[in-house]
């Protein structure tokens, strides 16, 4: 399992060692800066626009289920926020919630300019969890 963010995004940094220190061992935490994305099927526009989360199968889960997946892999009562995330009717409004937070990252807390991004349009390619 792997949780890929942007390195280059302060709140996406944090946000990312916050739910790290709560995942498992076994889950990797990476920004896409260092990884090999053709290897993992995801491309440049694609991790610079939302977190991922990988599961064990390969399948990559973008923005909102992302965030829930990690949250459920998290335990706890994270479990349970994460699957509110990725259900209906919830994910209905985490989706939204996802793309505002991302288009305005920058103005998070512990960002800067550096995560100001063009969101532009999202990948729809088969085998991504919307």
């Amino acid at each position: 399992m792997l949780l890929i963010f942007d390195g280059d995004c302060g709140f996406c940094t944090s946000s990312a060692e916050w739910i790290g220190r709560r995942l498992p061992d076994e889950v990797r935490v990476a920004p896409w800066q260092i990884l090999d994305l053709a290897e993992i099927g995801l491309t440049e526009h694609d991790v610079r626009t939302a977190a991922y989360w990988v599961d064990p199968s390969g399948k990559a889960h973008r923005g909102h289920r992302g965030v829930g997946r990690a949250l459920i892999a998290a335990g706890g009562p994270w479990r349970i926020m994460g699957w509110l995330i990725v259900t209906p009717p919830i994910s209905w409004i985490a989706k939204p919630v996802y793309a505002v937070i991302a288009r305005y990252r920058h103005l998070m807390p512990g960002a800067s300019d550096a995560c100001r991004v063009d969101l532009g349009t999202t990948s729809t390619r088969p085998g991504r969890s919307a």
